[in-house]
């Protein structure tokens, strides 16, 4: 039996709830197909703040790198909303992501035919829509510097925040999103903003440039104020949308709601290292410990744990399967619950219950066969 280490990390609000499903579920999973999972779980967040006065610790780096592959549930809160910027829930992102040199994020947006009714968007508008966000992770607004605040002459402050790409970190994601579409439907949306800003010129250039190894995909360029309106108007016409950090985060979390519910989005961060898994979605401190959480999007997240880190395509299968399977026959979760029959809406542990069951009926299928 072979044996792999993941490093969880719960974190804040909802986070440990749907951590705690996903792990169910990868560990059912690995079972089945003979592999041991030895986990380790570490503080991160608001959470390691509040007991060790940081919110990601040297030594919680340092064991993720060590790891097969690293789980993450949710960080933040309004709680620490006044903590100073360094020591806000959210630098533990920014800090595994820099530390694990996770500069590719991959946002899969798939909508289910049985959640077509769960979406604000038309059904006709939304059916068959199946595109993939991938975002630079390690560059772009959120870690450039200078970025401070400080002080002007007569009175008040003046904020900085600074925006900085070159040409090798736009080049590395490039390939990584045509590889990507490779795989697809073979086309690339690359989403800047050329018409105003210095970088996305840069970006629009390079990536004209990575191009033309890629003879066979198709790509086109928008701007992000027009992707931000298609995706709601036409999100049909994309396959894979290739942007930066911000963009990305703005705009991978529209095109969750073309789903019905941000619950159900995961999301992989690679880089040329251990990668780190998690569900899209915030730390929704308001329902914690309700059993609302909706833990498919964490759950979907293992699977491309599966898929990425464990190159285990038929047990990523599996799980995704069986999440299908759980919503065909009608099972919901409180945010995709309108009109649905209560009978079958379903709290956090019951549904993953349900995933879980699907999987070992699938062993037991096959060792019957």
């Amino acid at each position: 039996m072979s044996k792999k280490k993941i490093t969880i990390l719960p974190g804040d609000g909802i986070g440990p709830e749907v951590t705690r499903e996903a792990v169910k579920i990868i560990t059912a999973t690995a079972d089945k197909y003979g592999v041991e999972i030895e986990t380790e779980e570490y503080t991160v967040g608001g959470t390691s703040y509040d007991e060790f006065g940081t919110p990601l610790r040297d030594e919680v780096l340092e064991a993720c790198k060590a790891s097969d592959a690293v789980f993450l549930g949710a960080v933040g809160g309004p709680k620490w909303d006044n903590v100073e910027p360094e020591n806000r829930p959210e630098a533990a992102l920014l800090g595994l992501r820099n530390g694990l040199g996770l500069y590719t994020n991959l946002r899969p947006v798939k909508v289910y035919e049985s959640l077509i009714g769960s979406s604000t968007l038309k059904e006709e508008v939304i059916r068959d829509v199946d595109l993939l966000v991938v975002r630079e992770l390690t560059g772009g607004i959120y870690f450039g510097k200078p970025r401070k605040t400080e002080d002007i002459e007569g009175g008040g402050k003046r904020a900085i925040d600074s925006l900085i790409y070159s040409t090798p970190e736009i080049e590395r994601i490039t390939r990584k999103a045509f590889e990507a579409a490779a795989k697809r439907k073979q086309k690339v949306t690359s989403v800047d903003k050329s018409n105003i800003l210095d970088t996305s010129r840069l970006w629009r250039k390079t990536v004209n440039e990575v191009a033309k190894d890629y003879p066979n995909i198709e790509l086109e360029h928008m701007l992000v104020d027009n992707c931000a309106m298609q995706l709601v108007r036409n999100p049909g016409q994309f396959d894979v949308i290739l942007t930066g950090n911000m963009f990305g985060d703005i705009l991978s979390d529209a095109a969750s709601m073309l789903t019905g519910s941000i619950g159900m989005l995961p999301s992989a961060s690679l880089g040329d290292g251990t990668a780190m898994y998690e569900p899209v979605h915030g730390s929704a401190p308001d329902i914690a410990g309700s059993g609302k959480a909706n833990p498919l999007a964490a759950i979907a997240s293992a699977a491309l744990l599966f898929r990425y880190s464990l190159d285990m395509d038929e047990a990523a299968n599996d799980i995704e399967e069986a999440i299908l399977e759980v919503l065909q026959e009608g099972f919901r979760t409180a945010d995709l619950s309108a009109g649905s029959d209560p009978d079958k809406v379903l709290n956090t542990t019951e549904i993953s219950d349900a995933i879980a069951e699907r999987i070992k009926l699938k062993q037991e299928n096959i060792s019957n066969a």
